[in-house]
């Protein structure tokens, strides 16, 4: 763990996949309006670095008090997906559709997951202009987790997956 401004360059990850064209500020003007949210600061300023893409391995995960689906003691962070509209890449701008289609609730705004599970902003509590919390959404499960109360501070927790075994749920590493 370590603070945000330590943990934004070494935040991504290698590779292009899921990387939309750089960030403007004109491109995040016109995402929050299509959202009809305020994106938090920490976040934009990630996308700036880079938009979207694969999460660097030292920040891939984040450790839980209860379990989930996915495994008893955390979450995957293995991608955060940018502002765009690259053809065959979801975007943050793809969240109505989303959250229509796996039945989530809304104001919301997608960061990461597959369907099954996603990660998202929450605007529910903090209203469309608030400092939204994380909040991991089990869609088969109907079931949910805040794992931190912004952003900011979820990435500053971020850590390896690796250091929880092989990925397997409930497998973390023997003490």
């Amino acid at each position: 763990m370590g603070r945000f401004d330590e943990v934004m360059p070494t935040f991504w990850g290698d590779g292009d996949y899921g990387v939309q064209q750089p960030l403007t500020d004109e491109m995040a003007r016109e995402a929050a309006r299509v959202l009809d949210v305020t994106l938090p600061s920490a976040l934009l300023d990630l996308l700036k670095v880079q938009n979207g893409g694969i999460v660097a391995a030292g920040h891939d995960a984040f450790l839980t008090r209860q379990p989930t689906s996915w495994s008893e003691d955390h979450v995957p962070f293995a991608d955060l997906m940018g502002i765009g509209r690259r053809d065959g890449m979801t975007s943050l701008l793809d969240t109505p559709y989303l959250v229509e289609e796996w039945g989530l609730p809304a104001p919301l705004v997608l960061l990461s997951g597959d369907g099954h599970y996603w990660i998202g902003l929450d605007y529910r509590i903090c209203g469309r202009d608030g400092e939204p919390s994380v909040t991991w959404f089990e869609t088969d499960l109907e079931g949910e987790l805040v794992p931190a109360d912004d952003f900011r501070s979820f990435v500053e927790a971020l850590t390896a997956s690796s250091t929880f075994g092989d990925d397997s749920p409930g497998d973390p590493i023997p003490a």
